[in-house]
């Protein structure tokens, strides 16, 4: 079963998350709780307001009440859990917080966020916060949202804020659009349900979007001493019969795979499971294929036909790094 956190983080502001108003930042900004970098402890450092924290942090509060900050997803989608991350805030952290979130497509203002209290629906209740801890907070999940309200009580400091879920795409309107889409893309809902090892890179870097910023930014697994080899298993976002596969091992030279291959299958969608899928019948399509280093990778001409499939199994061999991999096709139908 996946743990909340091997989602990924729907809030992050390299997928376009904002934090669009907080009723309050006096001592440091709303915007450094989505910041991608670890939260940091500098000890001499201090603003005309006071002390300089990395992370969001409003004045004492002298009244009833409790302080908030409205959130737009990167990627609307299912949340599963956050991670409230109080990291260096010890006698100024909140007490409790709480998590709300509301389906708005398109860009609402703030005012419209506002004005409409009826579509906020609790996702996470009034809970307790630890000081200068990772707070761990899984969630029933409760549909597609494209905003969240966080809520501190009474007051404080959060260093950071992650949203993990997976992302529900609009498919009404990629039909529209038509033609060819990436179906392993995680900004078409596609999901990597698990891999064999991620020591060095997490799986999940594999099928975000644009290009790899660097070894830091794909998949890369340690240095296999034994016989066998590297694996993950992705759903795809919608069905769909693949014509196209890429693999990018960009950054990749001295620890790039020797080779990979690639297997489909069709199942249903709600399959999570990495042993229900292993006992399913899986269909080579990409043949074990020998790889470069830094390189992108095309494959069409060698893709075996196996129909609509759900997941695919991606082998590397015998282990090592991969940036990006693609796996295009005809289909965008809204799974079931």
């Amino acid at each position: 079963m996946m743990e909340f956190t091997d989602y990924i983080d729907l809030a992050a502001e390299r997928f376009g998350g904002q934090v669009l108003a907080a009723n309050d930042e006096f001592f440091a900004p709303k915007e450094n709780l989505l910041k991608a970098a670890a939260p940091v402890w500098i000890a001499d450092k201090y603003t005309e307001a006071g002390k300089w924290m990395d992370g969001w942090e409003t004045r004492r509060r002298r009244t009833p009440g409790f302080d908030w900050c409205i959130v737009k997803l990167g990627f609307p989608g299912i949340v599963h859990g956050v991670v409230v991350d109080t990291a260096y805030f010890q006698g100024n952290y909140p007490e409790q917080c709480e998590l709300e979130a509301c389906t708005v497509d398109g860009n609402p203002g703030v005012t419209q966020l506002e004005e409409s209290p009826a579509q906020w629906i609790t996702l996470l209740a009034k809970t307790p916060l630890s000081g200068d801890a990772q707070n761990r907070l899984a969630v029933s999940p409760a549909g597609r949202v494209t905003h969240a309200r966080f809520k501190i009580y009474p007051d404080g400091g959060v260093a950071r804020l992650r949203v993990h879920g997976e992302v529900v795409p609009d498919w009404a309107a990629i039909e529209r659009a038509g033609g060819e889409i990436d179906l392993a893309a995680v900004e078409h809902g596609g999901l990597i349900l698990d891999a064999s090892n991620m020591f060095f890179g997490s799986r999940n870097n594999l099928i975000l979007p644009g290009r790899s910023m660097g070894m830091h930014d794909g998949w890369e697994t340690r240095r296999r001493r034994g016989p066998g080899h590297d694996w993950c298993i992705l759903r795809l976002g919608a069905p769909g019969a693949v014509r196209r596969i890429e693999v990018d091992t960009s950054h990749f030279k001295g620890n790039y795979p020797e080779s990979c291959s690639l297997e489909v299958c069709s199942a249903a969608h709600d399959i999570t499971s990495s042993n229900i899928l292993a006992a399913l019948r899986w269909t080579e399509i990409l043949p074990r294929t020998k790889l470069r280093a830094d390189s992108l990778h095309v494959y069409q001409k060698e893709i075996l036909d196996a129909g609509e499939a759900t997941h695919a199994r991606f082998h590397i061999y015998p282990d090592g790094g991969v940036a990006r991999l693609r796996i295009f096709g005809n289909s965008a139908r809204r799974p079931a």
